[in-house]
């Protein structure tokens, strides 16, 4: 047990490295295509960082195990496990990182349009997939509509915020590089050679991190004899989803609340559609208990930050609503 600690405490570090080259090589990447902080957040580093996460469930389905039942289950808990994580615990803990600094009465402060366009767009797709547990197994076509409706819509989001980058780098929202590239302290000039040299070293370490958080995360779970279906739901997405939305901390604490909360709400968007269709025709895809709740406290915690979105941002107090609504799922998912 004291070894599997050491390898989580040293992936962690690892994952803490890599996130601080990862933002940077980002920020500059940005900075260098003229996109926007939205850009740059909900697509480059929310799709970034969730594509190694999107294995798991994926790997799963493909036959994890010799077990189809615990294949499928622990696909669907890892699919819908992610937003759920996604909503509650990293904006709870992305809070808590910069509440000392700006008070409960202060504000996060994300560009207003492209963080009501990612929560609209994730409550749409998740209220799709939540209605495709209602249809009957056998009714193929019709769930494979549901399938292309998600994918579809998430198509239209990337068009929908690219669309919106040039206007708002005119007002002031284009991404910027505050430090210098890391890569360049070792003698590289700063060039999109450079920068993807050094986003990729990010992104190997991320993943590499990750991965051996994972291994470490599931060797307590054994250890422990927790099941299947409540290590997809709930240590996987920690574990998986977790480390990456560092970068979210970071960016907060700089105050850069548009990449910070982009990465959170990009991923939503991400993980909300397309592994739902994934899960919609590959798995029984139906209303379990366990299923259905971390549904319902999904919605309610993305709808939550829905509300209280304002032209001054988000009021501190208010995303704390989210740790309550996680601190509630697992009461009732453990307490069952």
């Amino acid at each position: 047990m004291t070894m599997l600690f050491l390898e989580l405490s040293l992936m962690l570090a690892v994952i803490l490295i890599a996130s601080e080259l990862f933002t940077n090589a980002l920020e500059h990447l940005g900075e260098r295509l003229g996109i926007s902080e939205g850009v740059t957040g909900s697509l480059f580093a929310a799709v970034g960082t969730a594509l190694p996460e999107t294995t798991v469930p994926i790997i799963a389905l493909l036959g994890g195990t010799t077990s189809r039942a615990v294949n499928e289950e622990i696909g669907v808990g890892a699919i819908l496990g992610a937003p759920l994580m996604l909503a509650t615990l990293s904006t709870f803990l992305m809070t808590l990182a910069i509440i000392r600094s700006r008070g409960l009465r202060g504000h996060v402060k994300p560009e207003r349009s492209g963080f009501t366009r990612d929560l609209n767009f994730f409550l749409f797709a998740f209220l799709i997939a939540c209605g495709a547990m209602f249809v009957p197994h056998h009714a193929w076509p019709v769930r494979a509509l549901f399938a292309l409706g998600l994918v579809g819509l998430y198509l239209l989001y990337v068009v929908s915020t690219f669309r919106a980058s040039a206007s708002l780098v005119e007002n002031g929202h284009g991404t910027e590089a505050p430090e210098t590239l890391f890569i360049s302290r070792v003698g590289l000039k700063t060039t999109l050679g450079s920068i993807m040299l050094q986003f990729l070293i990010g992104i190997v370490l991320l993943v590499g991190g990750a991965k051996g958080f994972i291994h470490g995360v599931q060797g307590v779970s054994h250890v422990l004899g927790i099941s299947a279906l409540l290590l997809s739901l709930i240590i996987i997405p920690i574990a998986t989803e977790l480390p990456e939305k560092v970068n979210s901390i970071m960016w907060a604490r700089r105050g850069k609340d548009t990449l910070a909360f982009g990465n959170i709400t990009g991923a939503m968007v991400f993980q909300g559609t397309l592994l739902p269709a994934i899960g919609i025709m590959s798995t029984p895809w139906e209303t379990r208990v366990e299923v259905l709740t971390g549904v319902l406290i999904t919605l309610a915690a993305a709808a939550w930050l829905r509300v209280n979105s304002r032209e001054n941002g988000v009021v501190l107090w208010v995303l704390l609503g989210n740790g309550v609504l996680y601190a509630a799922y697992l009461g009732l998912t453990l307490g069952r």
